[in-house]
């Protein structure tokens, strides 16, 4: 199981209209993620948006190479008054 969340600035606005973002394995799809989050938050799963990334090879200044895996995010919807306490944050 590989869920990660992907907490920045970005994130964290989206998450206070209901919209959480999570880093999933580009094996999973939208109705196994929305089990997963499901079971492990214990939510009601609205809807899912998944973004595939496609990894690349970057070079630095020093022209080293660095290899981005690919990989998906997904944005999960929640019910109305549900929230994730992960991306609580105290304004």
């Amino acid at each position: 199981m590989n869920l990660k969340p992907i907490i920045t600035e970005k994130s964290l606005k989206d998450a206070k209209s209901g919209n959480y973002t999570f880093r999933v394995d580009k094996r999973l799809n939208k109705y196994e993620i929305k089990r997963m989050i499901g079971e492990l938050f214990d939510v009601h799963v609205v809807s899912i948006r998944t973004i595939s990334e496609h990894g690349e090879i970057k070079k630095n200044m020093m022209r080293r190479k660095k290899v981005i895996k690919p990989s998906k995010k997904a944005i999960v919807t929640l019910r109305e008054k549900e929230k994730i306490a992960l991306f609580d944050t105290k304004d």
